[in-house]
Formats: structure tokens, sequence, C-alpha cells
């Protein structure tokens, strides 16, 4: 059985060998959710926005794009580890994290040197306010 985490990493184009590594790490040395499992082979990212992967409008991105479905991955780990590297421009790199069964992506970003998640912490997909009400 899988547990599936959409990711993705974006940061300037001074930072891409950092991405690159950060995606060698999911997929050697990431820990795994569950205790026991070996460690790595949760999955990598992808560079999305390369040369020719075309994204919506006229223009190309400003931006470096990773993304991936990482496998089993301890995300708690994922998010530590995004925040310890050395990231040539930290104010610009941000994760999105959307862990299976969640509906919407986590934003973690670094600030003053500290990692901080940005958004959303609320509202939680178990509270019934999160749904909209049929016929509303």
């Amino acid at each position: 059985m899988s547990w599936v985490a959409n990711v993705m990493l974006s940061v300037g184009s001074e930072d891409r060998l950092n991405a690159e590594a950060f995606s060698g790490w999911l997929d050697n040395d990431c820990p795994r959710r569950e205790l026991g499992m070996r460690p790595g082979g949760c999955g990598n990212l992808r560079l999305i926005t390369a040369a020719g992967n075309q994204w919506g409008g006229h223009k190309n991105p400003e931006c470096e794009v990773f993304a991936g479905a990482l496998n089993h991955a301890d995300l708690a780990a994922v998010v530590q580890h995004f925040g310890s590297l050395a990231w040539h421009n930290p104010h610009v790199v941000q994760l999105f994290v959307m862990d299976q069964e969640e509906l919407f992506f986590r934003v973690w970003m670094i600030r003053n040197g500290a990692l901080r998640q940005y958004a959303p912490s609320s509202p939680d997909e178990e509270d019934d306010e999160f749904w909209p009400t049929a016929g509303s």
C-alpha cells in the first residue's frame, strides 16, 4: 500500500543545484513515515519549468519549479531537511507539501533564518466548516 504526498519546490536560478541535491536526498536518504522502513526511495522532484515544458501564458516562468509525488516519505523530515540546506537565496525558496488525504498545499518558507509555515495552517479538512453546505 502506498502513501503519496505531492511536493513542489520553487527556487531562484542560483539555487537550482541545491534543489537537485534536495531531490537526490529524497530519492536516496529520505526517512520513511513508517518505523522500520528502509530510508530512501521515496521519490524525487523533476524540474517542470525546463525548456520544452510549456506553462500557460506567453512568457517563460521567472523561477525554477520542481515537482514530484513522494511515497511513504516522512514529511516532517522532508520539511526539516529543506530548512537545513544552505540555500543561496533562502528568502526566495518555497516548499509546497500536500499529504495524502489533504486537499491543499501547505507552504513552507525561510524567513529571518527560520523555517516557517505560511499558508495554510487552517482550515482543517476535518472541520465541518471546511466543506460548503449543499444548496449554498
